[in-house]
């Protein structure tokens, strides 16, 4: 005999009615996800490295650094650093500097890097350079759009599974709760101010994914019980389903919340950026299984899939 979890978040014979608030999840997610179109451009995201152009030097200093005494020497050699920060231990230093313009940028470019390594290196002696990269304006702007057309990409073939696997409403449902749940995430990048690299794009990558298997798990069960219960009124069905995998959705989500979390709190600054927009669209890929797309599925199902009685209004 099988024992019972030692966890469930919501007791076995709990059932609540999420279909009761639709239209305020639906709302309250469009007003989230246009602010969040709007901060896109004004003010616009943190362009990283890899999409603005420009050089990145890391070093680690013998002591703790002193932040100030490396930017005084940077300006007396007349580099004008766009950030001097740290990143891992006290030790350790990253210096970002935009990108030179003009003719001849490749010799400009090893110019400022020879600069900056003797400059720091005279400010605190012993310091060592752990790498220097740089990348130029054409490559970046190369970089910026194959990372769009990489979500387009993403969108477009979760929108050929779906449509394969289940039918068009739930496809295009789909679809729809993912763009939104990245808006939202765009929109917490743009208030967060993490720099948005292809590092971000493949954390948008992987919130996609999450979010797809999240949304199947519900619309399978909604598949089943669509056969099940040929007489029920779609919108109870919708609320059945979502009851019947609420236990496995958060424990999925928790999980996946819990191993984030630790790169978030110690990653560094390579990591902290990735964890914590991954902890942000594991929370909005997970409420939005229950109270967005199954919402928009009864919007656009309810007609085609099952006709729910005419006196069930709200």
């Amino acid at each position: 005999m099988l024992s019972r979890p030692l966890l469930r978040f919501v007791r076995d014979d709990r059932r609540i009615n999420f279909m009761r608030g639709r239209h305020m999840g639906l709302i309250v997610s469009a007003v989230l996800s246009i602010a969040s179109v709007i901060l896109f451009f004004e003010p616009g995201l943190k362009l990283g490295l890899d999409f603005r152009g420009g050089i990145i030097v890391e070093a680690q200093t013998p002591g703790a650094a002193d932040f100030g005494k490396l930017r005084s020497a940077l300006e007396k050699a007349d580099i004008h650093p766009d950030a001097v920060q740290a990143f891992g231990s006290p030790r350790d230093v990253r210096i970002s500097i935009n990108a030179p313009e003009g003719a001849d940028r490749e010799a400009q470019t090893q110019k400022l890097v020879d600069g900056v390594k003797t400059a720091i290196s005279a400010a605190e002696p012993g310091t060592q350079v752990l790498r220097a990269d740089a990348v130029g304006a054409s490559v970046s702007s190369e970089l910026f759009r194959d990372g769009l057309l990489a979500l387009g990409f993403s969108l477009a073939m979760i929108l050929a599974y779906i449509w394969i696997r289940f039918e068009r409403e739930f496809a295009i449902s789909a679809v729809v709760t993912l763009i939104l749940d990245l808006t939202k995430t765009v929109g917490f990048l743009a208030i967060t101010r993490f720099e948005f690299d292809l590092v971000m794009v493949a954390a948008l990558l992987t919130i996609l994914g999450y979010s797809t298997n999240d949304k199947v798990v519900v619309y399978d069960r909604i598949r089943e019980n669509l056969r099940k219960y040929r007489t029920m009124p779609l919108r109870e069905l919708l609320d059945l389903s979502i009851n019947e995998t609420l236990n496995r959705t958060l424990g999925t989500s928790m999980t996946v919340f819990l191993a984030a979390l630790p790169l978030a709190l110690f990653g560094g600054s390579t990591l902290t950026g990735f964890a914590t927009v991954m902890l942000f669209g594991i929370v909005v890929g997970t409420s939005s299984s229950i109270f967005i797309a199954a919402p928009l599925l009864l919007l656009m199902g309810e007609k085609r899939l099952r006709k729910t009685p005419s006196s069930d209004t709200e």
